[in-house]
């Protein structure tokens, strides 16, 4: 069994404190930093761009986590490479050829990760999946933080866990979107081992950040 991983979404951090709110996360437990890139055409939201991510990459070790919701995202996946990205994660519907865009994540020694809209089916990336370090379910259509879970997608993130089990593979599940204490268990018991939670890690316990992380793991 992999390890549950947490990697809190700097989409619900203070803006205006994005390097303390990074320094929080660190000392507050995150395996990682999730950072979540939008560009007002594949999703209908603005987010930050590589300079920002440059900036902050000096106020941490943890890895960025970063999730491109732009299309087309083949010709910045270098970018972003360059500006301190750890894994890459792209949605097939927003490149030309998943097949190129996998390998020049690769090429540029980044972890790839693949993401799934809740309408998007599995049998879209099946033969990518013993390429591939992640693959992103997503529990709310993205574009806007503060959406409510959807359950329905569980069931792709146990067919996941059934593919990787059946073939031997080592592509860790994620999930983002809505994740909060009372849905984390059944993420965690389908088979997902890194949740993505922006609210209730910022927000819950009056933002204690490690408590709301530990609380999250120990689903």
């Amino acid at each position: 069994m992999k390890k549950i991983q947490i990697s809190p979404s700097i989409l619900s951090a203070d803006f205006s404190q994005l390097g303390n709110e990074i320094k929080k996360l660190e000392n507050g437990g995150a395996d990682m930093v999730h950072v979540d890139v939008m560009d007002g055409h594949y999703v209908p939201n603005l987010t930050i761009g590589p300079p920002v991510i440059k900036s902050l990459r000096k106020h941490t070790k943890l890895k960025f986590d970063v999730h491109l919701m732009i299309a087309p995202v083949h010709k910045y996946i270098e970018d972003y490479a360059e500006a301190g990205a750890d894994i890459i994660t792209i949605h097939p519907e927003a490149t030309d050829s998943l097949q190129d865009s996998i390998n020049k994540i690769k090429e540029l020694k980044k972890k790839v990760g693949i993401s799934l809209n809740p309408e998007t089916k599995i049998e879209i990336i099946e033969k990518f999946l013993n390429q591939i370090d992640l693959v992103l379910i997503m529990s709310v259509n993205p574009g806007f933080g503060g959406q409510k879970f959807m359950p329905e997608v569980l069931e792709k993130v146990k067919k996941l866990k059934t593919v990787r089990e059946n073939n031997k593979f080592n592509y860790d599940i994620e999930i983002d979107g809505g994740i909060n204490f009372e849905n984390s268990k059944s993420a965690i018991e389908a088979g997902a081992n890194i949740l993505v939670s922006g609210t209730t890690i910022f927000k819950n316990n009056d933002g204690d950040i490690k408590k709301n992380i530990e609380l999250l793991k120990s689903a």
